[in-house]
């Protein structure tokens, strides 16, 4: 296609055999975050089990390795995405840009710096790579190719050039799903851009909870059931569904695309724990929506150290009792059932005391919004992700029938919520890549419609230049991510896969609403712009489901693991 009159070719010396040289490049990045790996577990694992002292006190180089091997992973699914496209016939002048800017500019960053947030970087010399390494790295020559021709002006201006030609696309480039996801995701973008996109701006700036309309129309859509066996009466589609449907009700407004978290972590709570007679009982209803459910894991004291929650539960006859407190409860007051994590045996002090519950309350009101006897709470006033409410918890010799312990077996707790990690966080890098995307659908339209001295906003270089990074790295963490789907839908572990989707994705939304605010320059700070909105919500993905560095943190143990 022509640019200035001359074939896209000419515009860089990559974009003849761009294909080859992405997937040429794997290799050698893939390479140095293995030697990268094996000198960190010689300094952390001595005796061949990771030293916990000794890894915190290299926590710095721990986590920037599992960001280095986020970049290597995002590379091959990068490479991957291509070659499927180019299979079939479906590779074209976006979809090439794409790759050569996403690809060209990981690559810097690998050899010149890796961003693990605003402040701080990991350099290949903090993980103990020579300075002959790293030049050798560079002059691979692939990887030399990409860094001279990858990421260039001429190749950002022409993506958006053609970007603006395609505004108000679903994606900009394909997204290499098959024909039945597209359908999935053009229905539910429908629904997302005619009954949440309209309203969004305005739960946000009242405060006010999603409308039951809202969700009961989700209900009726199959939200809560997607991925729940047809045999427990949900619609048994694949976690890659799950992402596309998220993606697309998050790109909304994230509190819509979240209320399917909830469904989603409770119902793989009861089909990897419960019993029969449990999961007969429950999936039915959560599938139709019957019944909301919310999780309770988290403590004022502990956050991420679930390990040492101290609410407990003592067995009275047929019933639990529960007493302690709990906080960041989401959708707590309008919910059915609780997911509740509590500790059973006493003389522990570790995970291995708890015990996971369902435990049943009656729906709130605005007026009373935890009826139920035994349990008290109260409103957390956040920033953002406003539509389900934030809440704190008290128990009070709250009962649950000693039926309702998940499994029927006490001291499964912990293993049986880590057993929902993975679809947690895969569906929560799906809800990053929708609020990245929102974020770039309002920068994209401000710059197009904001006049400065004559011309549009994104006819200056710096503001189509942000247009042009936003697109390449939504693209990343999208193909990561649905790699990761891929992976459990096909019955593997992916914990490593679904950790670095969820750390990359967050990172990539969180930079996307930044920089759409930016073009909108003061007025991105008003309330009555969405951008405001969405940049609140985009800095919780940081946050929840796995702070930034629990998940680096846990994605540097998977790959220090001896065993792994």
């Amino acid at each position: 296609m022509p640019h200035d009159g001359q074939p896209i070719a000419a515009l860089s010396p990559v974009l003849d055999g761009l294909r080859d040289h992405a997937r040429a490049a794997c290799a050698p990045v893939s390479a140095i975050a293995a030697r990268a790996t094996e000198r960190l577990r010689a300094e952390v694992a001595p005796t061949g089990r990771i030293d916990p002292a000794l890894l915190e006190a290299r926590q710095a180089a721990a986590h920037g390795l599992a960001w280095l091997a986020t970049y290597a992973e995002s590379l091959v699914q990068m490479s991957a995405w291509a070659d499927r496209l180019a299979e079939a016939g479906t590779f074209g002048e976006i979809e090439a840009l794409i790759l050569q800017i996403g690809a060209g500019e990981y690559l810097a960053q690998v050899a010149g710096g890796i961003p693990m947030n605003q402040g701080e970087l990991v350099r290949l010399r903090d993980l103990g790579a020579t300075p002959a390494e790293v030049a050798a790295l560079m002059a691979e020559p692939s990887v030399a190719a990409l860094l001279e021709g990858g990421n260039t002006p001429a190749a950002r201006a022409r993506l958006v050039a053609l970007i603006r030609g395609a505004a108000g696309a679903a994606t900009y480039g394909a997204s290499g799903l098959d024909d039945e996801m597209e359908m999935i995701r053009t229905q539910f973008r429908r629904f997302s851009d005619e009954e949440v996109a309209p309203h969004a701006h305005g739960w946000h700036l009242a405060d006010d909870l999603i409308p039951m309309e809202t969700i009961g129309a989700l209900a009726e859509l199959g939200v809560f059931g997607l991925t729940i066996p047809e045999e427990y009466g949900g619609l048994g589609m694949p976690k890659t569904a799950m992402v596309v449907v998220s993606e697309e009700l998050s790109r909304g407004y994230i509190g819509v695309g979240s209320l399917g978290t909830r469904t989603e972590i409770a119902a793989e709570l009861i089909l990897c724990g419960g019993t029969e007679a449990q999961k007969r009982d429950w999936l039915p209803r959560l599938a139709s929506g019957e019944i909301l459910p919310t999780a309770v894991f988290t403590e004022p004291n502990t956050g991420s150290d679930l390990g040492a929650l101290r609410t407990r539960a003592v067995r009275d006859g047929d019933v639990w009792r529960v007493t302690g407190n709990k906080t960041w409860i989401t959708h707590a007051a309008r919910t059915h059932v609780m997911t509740l994590l509590a500790r059973t045996d006493p003389a522990t002090t570790d995970y291995r005391g708890l015990s996971m519950f369902l435990a049943e309350k009656t729906p709130g009101t605005d007026a009373d919004p935890f009826p139920t006897p035994g349990m008290t709470g109260g409103e957390i006033e956040v920033l953002g992700y406003r539509g389900m409410k934030e809440y704190e918890l008290a128990f009070d010799g709250f009962e649950v029938k000693a039926e309702n312990l998940l499994g029927g077996v006490e001291g499964q707790g912990f293993r049986q919520l880590m057993q929902t990690f993975e679809s947690a966080r895969i569906q929560t890098a799906a809800r990053a890549i929708g609020v990245a995307q929102n974020a770039l659908d309002l920068g994209l339209r401000y710059g197009e419609d904001r006049k400065q001295f004559g011309k549009p906003l994104i006819a200056f270089p710096r503001v189509a230049d942000k247009i042009a990074m936003m697109t390449a790295e939504i693209m990343i963490a999208r193909q990561l991510t649905y790699f990761s789907a891929h992976q459990k839908d096909s019955g593997k572990r992916c914990d490593l896969e679904a950790g670095m989707a969820k750390l990359l994705g967050a990172r990539v939304a969180w930079a996307a609403a930044d920089n759409a605010l930016q073009i909108h320059g003061g007025n991105g700070f008003a309330l009555e712009y969405q951008i405001s909105r969405v940049l609140c919500d985009a800095r919780i993905l940081n946050i929840f489901e796995g702070a930034a560095e629990i998940q680096a943190q846990v994605i540097a143990r998977r790959l220090l693991d001896g065993a792994n």
